[in-house]
Order: C-alpha cells, then sequence, then structure tokens
C-alpha cells in the first residue's frame, strides 16, 4: 500500500480499479478543516489526463512496473511496434497510449518500455533527445527589434517546436522531452 505522503511524480497508483501515473501531486493545508492532496494522473489504458483530490493519509495499492529494454521499430496508424532486444519478441501498444513520447522516438531507437503489471503501457523517455531539424524557415537578420526572436521548426520525428532564429536545417538541437521545449544545440 502507498499513502499521499509518499506520493512521488511517476509513481503509479490504482484508484477505483484503474492504474493512473501520478504527473503532479500538492499537499494542500487549508487553515480551516483536513489537509488534502491534489493531483494530476494520467490514466494508464488511454493517456486521459485528469485532476482528483485526495484527503491527506488515504492509501492506495502500489502498482507493480517494470522498464524493459526494447527497440522501437515502427508506427502505423493504430499499433505502435517494439522489439524486445534480447529475444526478438515483437509486440505492439495502441498509438494513443504512447503518442506523446513517439514525438522524441526515431524508428530504431533503444527506449525502456514500461511494464505495468505485465502489461505494456508506457514509453520513459530521457530527460532531453537530440534530433535533427528537418524543416525550418531561415532566420534573417533584422528580423527582431531587440535581437532574440524564434520561429517553428519540424524536427526528424515529425515534432514541431519554436527554435532561435540561428538554428537551420540540417543542425541537431537538444529539446526537453517533459516540456517539448529547445534547450541547445547538439
Amino acid at each position: 500500500m502507498i499513502s499521499t505522503n509518499q506520493f512521488k511524480n511517476g509513481n503509479h497508483i490504482e484508484v477505483d480499479g484503474t492504474v493512473y501515473k501520478i504527473l503532479e501531486f500538492q499537499h494542500v493545508k487549508p487553515g480551516k478543516g483536513g489537509a488534502f492532496v491534489r493531483t494530476k494522473l494520467r490514466r494508464a489504458q488511454d493517456g486521459n489526463v485528469i485532476d482528483k483530490t485526495f484527503r491527506a493519509g488515504e492509501k492506495f495499492r502500489a502498482v507493480r512496473t517494470e522498464a524493459r529494454k526494447m527497440q522501437f521499430l515502427y508506427s502505423d496508424d493504430t499499433d505502435a511496434h517494439f522489439m524486445d532486444t534480447e529475444s526478438y519478441e515483437q509486440l505492439a501498444i495502441a498509438q494513443a497510449k504512447v503518442a506523446d513520447a513517439l514525438r522524441w522516438t526515431k524508428p530504431n531507437d533503444e527506449v525502456d518500455l514500461l511494464f505495468i503489471d505485465d502489461t505494456p503501457g508506457d514509453i520513459q523517455l530521457p530527460t532531453t533527445v537530440e534530433l535533427e531539424v528537418t524543416q525550418t524557415d531561415p532566420g534573417l537578420r533584422g528580423d527582431t527589434a531587440s535581437g532574440g526572436g524564434d520561429k517553428p521548426a519540424t524536427l526528424e520525428t515529425g515534432a514541431t517546436l519554436r527554435v532561435p532564429l540561428f538554428v537551420n536545417v540540417g543542425d541537431k538541437v537538444k529539446v526537453q522531452t517533459a516540456t517539448g521545449d529547445y534547450m541547445s544545440r547538439a
């Protein structure tokens, strides 16, 4: 069992028979009444995010999770396909379940696939990834009044983000996977 005071971002808990991943939590102690915990949870089955409030000290079943090294093969319209690098066994996961993580994953990349109670459920991404810019407008001198500024860029995985004006097609950029923000050139 796991109590609300043992919550950590990334933990998995079971609430009313459904498995959730804790994205954010905040302990709140109002001046009047009992303390409570405000959380943002992602449902493991389909990736929907909900806000839920619990009483302080409430207990939940901790869910057993295991990360296994898998190779991302490809993604079609419905499923994302992975292969175990040791047994060469292939499995498919509904693309909607891992769509967020696939924005930062190239085919043939090795990823940590998270198994929740022995069922494949999510991809554990590194905090940053390095991807190549495949399309962006050229940044022209004098485009901004203050010398800063940014422009949209498309990466090799198809994800788009805002990059500084000096980034060109063919440059590798470092991206923070949690927020999708540009960090630096690689």
